[in-house]
């Protein structure tokens, strides 16, 4: 009883953040599994993928009916991140990859406090005004290579989705609007988690159907929920949603 309820509270966070910041299931299903069911990492890492690939195509087909996601952009990104992600597994080797990890906390943490301060779209028309990046606007099928792989490379060494940072990408220097890097980092989460759960249940040879089945259902309510609530929601209270959530999660990293 006490494994399904687990299951079921990891599965709907990961649904709720991934729905509302397209963050990846990973920072959330991970810990849950690990420290209160004692599952070994590797495996929690392929069910908190799994969990993603539910959880990043729900609520990309909500963002898509609302029209806020770039599909052709998307694909090119998702394309070079997954690419990128072996290679970065391949190094990830002899990288520490726990200080690693916790300096990416402490970014995603302070991100968070800044976003709850001000609206992302303040934060980005201050930061357009500090930093010319008209050379990648200019050439945004360059840039989504460029900025794709080097997810791709940190999500390999990271084990995570890089939800957030694409999100980062998008708006900051891509100069997207909220709802439409959200729906469009939502749509190559799906790719991403995709393939690498596959790649984890290839090597464990072993498919948790049980597991998936309830994080699943749990995320696929949790999306819903928190994509139709981004969808309808104004810039500013987004932005403050937003906030919260990269604090949330930028603790768990850190603690991690």
């Amino acid at each position: 009883m006490m494994e399904i309820l687990v299951l079921l509270i990891a599965g709907f966070g990961a649904g709720i953040v991934t729905g509302l910041v397209g963050a990846s299931a990973v920072v959330i299903v991970t810990p849950f599994l690990v420290i209160f069911l004692g599952y070994d990492p590797y495996s929690a890492i392929g069910i908190s993928l799994a969990t993603d690939v539910v959880a990043s195509s729900v609520s990309a087909y909500t963002y898509k009916r609302h029209g806020n996601i770039n599909i052709k952009g998307g694909l090119l990104i998702a394309f070079s991140a997954v690419t990128a992600a072996v290679l970065g597994s391949w190094l990830s080797g002899g990288m520490n990859s726990a200080a690693l990890g916790g300096l990416t906390g402490i970014i995603i943490l302070l991100t968070g406090i800044s976003f709850r301060r001000k609206p992302i779209n303040q934060r980005v028309e201050e930061f357009k005004e500090k930093f010319d990046l008209k050379f990648f606007r200019e050439r945004e099928k360059l840039a989504s290579v460029l900025f794709g792989t080097l997810i791709g490379l940190m999500t390999g060494i990271f084990g995570a989705g890089g939800g957030v940072m694409i999100l980062m990408v998008l708006t900051f220097v891509l100069d997207y609007k909220t709802h439409i890097a959200i729906g469009t980092s939502v749509l190559i989460m799906t790719f991403t988690a995709l393939f690498g759960s596959a790649s984890h249940f290839i090597v464990e040879q072993h498919l948790p159907y049980l597991e998936l089945f309830l994080s699943g259902s749990a995320a696929f309510a949790g999306a819903v929920t928190a994509a139709s609530f981004a969808n309808g929601a104004s810039e500013k209270k987004l932005s403050k949603a937003i906030g919260t959530a990269f604090i949330f999660l930028g603790l768990i990293v850190i603690l991690n």
